[in-house]
Parts: C-alpha cells; sequence; structure tokens
C-alpha cells in the first residue's frame, strides 16, 4: 500500500499547482473544446483571484513523497446552503486506481466538516465512475443527487453533511 500524503500548499508552491493545471485542463480537453495556444500550452486563467481568495485551500498530493497531484477547496458552490466545493481534483495517470483519489477526498471531509457540494461533468465518464463508487462509500445513504448545467454542460452534484472531527 502507497504512502499518500495531503498537505496544504504554500503560496510559493501554488505555481507548482498552476504548472500541474495544464495536466489537469489536458485531460479535460477530452469532454470540453479546450484549444491549445500557439505557443503549445493551454490558457490556464482560473476565475480571477482564486488562488487569493480565502475560501480557496489548494493541497499537493504525494504518493511515497513523489508529487502525484493536487486538489482545491473552495466557496464556489451551485447548491443552496452548501458551504464547501471541491473545486479541482487531479491525481496524475501514473497513480490513478491505486485509492490516492479516494484518500484525499476522505482526507478533506475529515478535516472540513458542513455542507459539501462535489460535482463533475457528466462527459466525463471516469470522474462519473469514480464519484458514484467513492460517494456512497464515504458519505453513505446522507448523500442527495441533483443535475444542473454548469457553463452550458449538464453535471451530475452530490450534497451532503461532512460531520466535525471526533475529539
Amino acid at each position: 500500500m502507497p504512502s499518500i500524503a495531503l498537505h496544504a500548499a504554500q503560496r510559493d508552491e501554488w505555481e507548482t499547482i498552476e504548472n500541474l493545471m495544464q495536466f489537469y485542463v489536458y485531460d479535460f480537453s477530452e469532454w470540453l473544446p479546450l484549444k491549445l495556444a500557439e505557443h503549445g500550452f493551454f490558457n490556464v486563467q482560473p476565475k480571477p483571484g482564486y488562488w487569493r481568495h480565502p475560501a480557496t485551500q489548494p493541497y499537493l498530493i504525494r504518493v511515497d513523497g513523489e508529487l502525484a497531484g493536487f486538489v482545491t477547496v473552495d466557496n464556489d458552490t451551485h447548491l443552496d446552503g452548501a458551504e464547501h466545493n471541491i473545486g479541482y481534483l487531479f491525481v496524475t495517470r501514473r497513480f490513478r486506481g491505486q485509492g490516492v483519489g479516494t484518500f484525499v477526498v476522505s482526507a478533506l471531509l475529515s478535516r472540513i466538516p458542513g455542507q459539501w457540494q462535489i460535482f463533475h461533468i457528466d462527459a466525463n465518464l471516469p470522474a462519473r465512475r469514480f464519484w458514484a463508487r467513492v460517494m456512497p462509500e464515504l458519505v453513505g445513504i446522507e448523500c442527495s443527487l441533483h443535475q444542473r448545467e454548469v457553463d452550458g454542460y449538464p453535471c451530475t452534484f452530490y450534497r451532503f453533511q461532512a460531520p466535525p472531527p471526533l475529539a
């Protein structure tokens, strides 16, 4: 079993996350009409002020000490009453299917109590399979499903309550 670690990214590590965003966007280009710029990179432009917003919490993922991806938590919610949202979740292909994503989501839910929404674009079949498997494992039947469009794309939302950590 690999050793998986999730740690809050410090300001000097944001550039690492922005570099990893190229791979995140590359993966998404399979499901969305994202184009390479003339210089050969995707134009990655998160929402203005996203990284500096007080509610945005970026984390780096490491497997056996090796950089393996990133995740962000923010408050950019689409469902009434939701407080927390996973803005981005990216695990490099080498580490997919090894429980890394499940560990990361479980760790976040144990650290950050409150009303959550997690969503995926329906065209992203690997994400659909991942969340359909992971959500019942992590939050059981206390999860509600919602269908909404985000930026014109059909999405599935999971809404649930993460309990406070046990003392």
